[in-house]
């Protein structure tokens, strides 16, 4: 929206921090209602883990799912800001200065969950890495002047992990070795068909095989069992559907496994470092048993795993945000129907910052059975599944947002001289970072090379 030249549209202005699926429903869902609304986005575009933790293979899913981002965001009545960051570029304390009606934090979950191994953050880049960057890395490394984190795949690396978003990691690492050792073979291909057709197809119909590239392959290692791996969202509330779904949960691993060519281990949890001249050179894990629900360590029951890279992909969490109350890892929240945080009266989350599910695969819930075409290929099965955790969250976003509106809706409206100081402000703020107002431009002008346009 232009900045200044607009005319005031409503007696309510909410500030929306995070673009992405959640925050563009819900900024669409308000200005719908002729509530103007500024949506301040961290990143240039705001997109979220569409565009940096969706793998580049699903690019017809990304582009689709941008686009309906597009169409809520560029509404008349809805101000963007891009590169703005709460905590960072703004406090939270001067946020709540300028006088919004509301304030909603749908900022999502970009923060790696830790793992629980002491001193181990000190080796961060040093032989252990985590999830959210090395796919960030792996989506944006091809575009041109690309300055972000820089990862040297290792064969034999270790994936600690054992959700969705894991196996993504894993795919990740299969392809980037596999294709640099047919290179240097003098054998062509690329990501999408080595993604599509899969590893191990590829490599039979080449008569090769990962011994023949000098390959190990990743392995990954999880505290639990195959069958309780997150693969199958059929139900599981009586033995007889929990057997089946604990069937199908070993199919899809073993055909994922076939597909891809990598090790996996179960019931091995990790508990200590290995070092070697100042760098994380292995893990230690610990052997599990599961009873019941719960994770149960097996006394004395250790082994070692040197390694040249160890990638954990056990979840992600929000960011912690000066002022803002915490509970574990999520914003604490005083009622649960608005999302209100503890402590205001007109301050909520929304989406992943409530939940504190970031990635992608592990958000998505649902009761509809898999068919067994759709379970042997597991690349249209979370195709589908992305889809599906777009829509629950809309859906749930949806039904938030009216709860908050009409807690909006009872407030006494803004002041005019409070209302235009905000436009001033967001205005401003508009300017700083570049922004001229035209949403659909900046897109144009923003949007990074796309992997599948340089392929051809």
């Amino acid at each position: 929206m232009d900045a200044i030249s607009k005319k005031d549209t409503g007696k309510h202005f909410v500030a929306i921090f995070g673009g992405a699926v959640a925050g563009s429903e819900a900024a669409y869902q308000l200005a719908s209602r002729g509530i103007v609304v500024t949506v301040f986005e961290q990143s240039t575009l705001p997109y979220g883990k569409i565009e940096d933790g969706l793998p580049k293979w699903h690019h017809k899913l990304r582009d689709q799912e941008e686009q309906k981002i597009d169409g809520k965001i560029d509404h008349p009545n809805i101000w963007y800001v891009p590169n703005v960051r709460l905590g960072i570029d703004i406090s939270f304390e001067e946020l709540r200065q300028w006088g919004f009606s509301a304030i909603i934090l749908a900022t999502g979950a970009w923060r790696d969950r830790q793992l629980p191994i002491e001193g181990l953050e000190d080796y961060v880049g040093n032989g252990i890495y985590y999830q959210n960057p090395f796919v960030y890395w792996f989506n944006h490394k091809h575009e041109p002047g690309f300055n972000g984190p820089a990862y040297k795949i290792q064969d034999d690396a270790v994936v600690i992990g054992g959700g969705l978003a894991s196996l993504d990691v894993v795919k990740i690492l299969m392809i980037e070795t596999v294709g640099a050792a047919l290179e240097k073979r003098g054998i062509e291909s690329d990501m999408f068909t080595l993604e599509k057709k899969g590893i191990g197809p590829t490599l039979e119909s080449m008569d090769l095989t990962l011994d023949d590239l000098e390959l190990k392959g990743c392995t990954l290692y999880y505290r639990r069992r195959a069958i309780d791996m997150p693969l199958s969202p059929m139900p599981a509330d009586t033995p007889e559907k929990l057997e089946k779904a604990q069937n199908v949960r070993q199919k899809i691993l073993d055909n994922f496994q076939r597909k891809y060519l990598f090790r996996f281990v179960p019931n091995s949890t990790p508990v200590d470092k290995i070092l070697h001249e100042g760098r994380l050179t292995g893990i230690r894990f610990q052997k599990t048993r599961i009873e019941g629900e719960r994770v149960r360590p097996i006394e004395n029951e250790y082994f070692d795993v040197e390694t040249p890279m160890v990638i954990s992909s056990i979840g992600s969490i929000p960011e912690k945000i000066e002022g803002l109350p915490w509970q574990g890892q999520v914003f604490k929240i005083t009622d649960p129907k608005t999302c209100l945080i503890e402590g205001f009266d007109n301050v909520f989350a929304i989406g992943n910052a409530v939940t504190g599910k970031g990635n992608i695969n592990e958000s998505v819930k649902h009761s509809r059975e898999i068919s067994t075409g759709i379970i042997d290929n597991f690349f249209e099965w979370q195709q589908g599944e992305y889809e599906n955790w777009h829509h629950q969250t809309v859906s749930k976003v949806d039904r938030d947002i009216d709860q908050i509106i009409g807690r909006i809706e009872n407030q006494e409206g803004l002041p005019e001289n409070v209302y235009n100081e905000i436009l001033e402000k967001v205005s401003r703020m508009q300017k700083k970072t570049g922004y001229d107002g035209n949403y659909r431009q900046w897109i144009e002008k923003h949007l990074p090379v796309r992997l599948e346009n340089v392929s051809g």
